[in-house]
């Protein structure tokens, strides 16, 4: 039978298989895959599979498969949920004698909007920052699209971030010296690309934000509305995959705040981004697709 190489970075949710993978606790590991092109010649740094006729059914809650496809893992984790965009699993996080984290378990899949309320002091920020690779967790595994975040190295943490992560904070924090079109290009000039490519995204970006009158203004030349908005171009500027937003309408008046959650509800459908949100804005809360109540350093 013919050899595929399989790459981490390929994983789509076209098609989904039981792997029988030897040395591993679990049977089975859901996994999905789509081979390289013919014409690309890459060696077998990833995975290598034996591929045989995929199954009838492509549906994944409760899919017994037909076949089985023998992997052999070199240099890469496969996570056992790979359907799942992002998983966070027993995620513990203390400050001193302070538990703030005791063991959550989340899942964000692809264009969904989460969001996360609860009290102040409930552990929300702090662990937007740890799914955010801004702080780490004491334990607990973190996955996203099958690779083990938990074990990257931080200057690999530091790609993963910059190319599939986008942030929204309660403040916009945006450079006071720099004007609109120059703050939004930062994530994508310190990623590599050439100025004036970034700079022809941030301006397609501000446009569909409403803003393109507003490209050469500085930051208190805006709004506040129009700052934050700012600010979610410059989150969008790398294509992420996940948003996360931290009170993103907390500094906000009720006008902005409606245009803010109806602006996160576009964006999940026309770019596919999913977000994690956290919140004590109940419409805002109330427009996600699944709305998750945290307490005492737990989901509830």
């Amino acid at each position: 039978m013919p050899t595929c190489f399989l790459s981490i970075f390929e994983l789509d949710v076209q098609m989904f298989y039981a792997l029988d993978i030897p040395n591993v606790d679990t049977s089975y590991i859901h996994a999905s895959f789509k081979p390289f092109p013919q014409k690309y010649k890459f060696p077998p740094t990833h995975a290598t599979f034996e591929r045989l006729p995929p199954p009838q059914s492509k549906k994944i809650p409760n899919f017994t498969p037909t076949m089985q496809e023998q992997l052999h893992i070199e240099n890469v984790t496969i996570s056992p949920s790979a359907s799942i965009m992002l998983e966070a699993r027993g995620i513990h996080k203390h400050f001193g004698q302070l538990h703030v984290l005791q063991g959550v378990d989340l899942t964000v899949g692809r264009g969904e909007i989460v969001a996360l309320v609860g009290a102040s002091g409930a552990g929300k920020s702090t662990l937007l920052q740890i799914l955010g690779t801004l702080d780490e967790p004491d334990k607990g595994e973190i996955w996203f699209d099958g690779e083990a975040i938990h074990l990257m190295k931080e200057s690999k943490r530091a790609t993963f971030r910059n190319e599939k992560l986008g942030f929204v904070f309660q403040f916009h924090h945006l450079l006071p010296e720099f004007n609109a079109v120059e703050n939004i290009a930062l994530p994508s000039l310190i990623s590599g690309l050439d100025r004036p490519a970034a700079h022809k995204r941030a301006a397609e970006l501000l446009d569909y934000m409403g803003l393109s009158d507003r490209a050469l203004h500085r930051p208190a030349q805006l709004s506040g509305g129009e700052q934050q908005r700012v600010a979610v171009a410059r989150a969008l500027m790398n294509k992420p995959q996940l948003i996360l937003a931290d009170e993103p309408t907390g500094n906000l008046d009720s006008a902005n705040s409606e245009r803010m959650y109806a602006l996160f509800v576009q964006l999940a459908q026309d770019f596919q981004v999913g977000f994690l949100i956290t919140t004590h804005n109940d419409r805002l809360a109330s427009a996600a697709n699944r709305c998750l109540n945290m307490k005492d350093g737990l989901i509830v």
